[in-house]
C-alpha cells in the first residue's frame, strides 16, 4: 500500500512538471521561485586573463632583475675590511682582530664601547704594546 502511494505521488510530480516544461520551455529549479536559469559564467575569458596578467608580472619582475644585475659579487678574499678572529671575554666582550689591506688591528667590544687596543704586524705581533 505504502509503495503503492508512493509510486502515485512520483508519477503525478513528474506528470506535472512534464506538463509545465512543456508549456514553457523553462526549466524548473526546486527551491527556488525565479523562472530562468542564472547565466552561466564565462570563465575561458577569465582564465585567459589571468594567464596574460601573469606572464606579463613574471615578465616585468625578470626585466626588473636583468637591469640590477651587478656582477660578480665580491668574494671574501676580494674585501678590504675584514674579522679575522673573534674571542669572546665573557659578559658581552669581546676581543676582536680585524685586518683593512693588510694591516690588522687588535680590538676590545664591549657593551657601549670599540677600543683599539694595538695596530699588530704581518704575524699578529703587537708593533707598540701599550704600557
Amino acid at each position: 500500500m505504502i509503495r503503492m502511494r508512493a509510486t502515485f505521488a512520483a508519477l503525478v510530480l513528474l506528470c506535472a512538471t512534464g506538463a509545465h516544461a512543456a508549456e514553457d520551455d523553462k526549466v524548473i529549479y526546486p527551491g527556488t521561485l525565479r523562472a530562468e536559469a542564472p547565466a552561466p559564467a564565462a570563465t575561458g575569458s577569465i582564465n585567459t586573463i589571468t594567464l596574460v596578467l601573469g606572464v606579463a608580472l613574471a615578465a616585468v619582475g625578470g626585466w626588473l632583475v636583468w637591469r640590477n644585475r651587478r656582477g660578480v659579487p665580491i668574494g671574501r678574499e676580494a674585501r678590504l675590511l675584514s674579522i679575522e678572529e673573534t674571542r669572546s671575554l665573557g659578559n658581552r666582550q669581546y676581543l676582536v682582530v680585524a685586518s683593512y689591506e693588510d694591516r690588522k688591528f687588535l680590538i676590545g667590544v664591549c657593551p657601549g664601547r670599540i677600543d683599539l687596543l694595538s695596530p699588530l704586524s704581518a704575524d699578529g705581533a703587537p708593533k707598540n704594546p701599550r704600557a
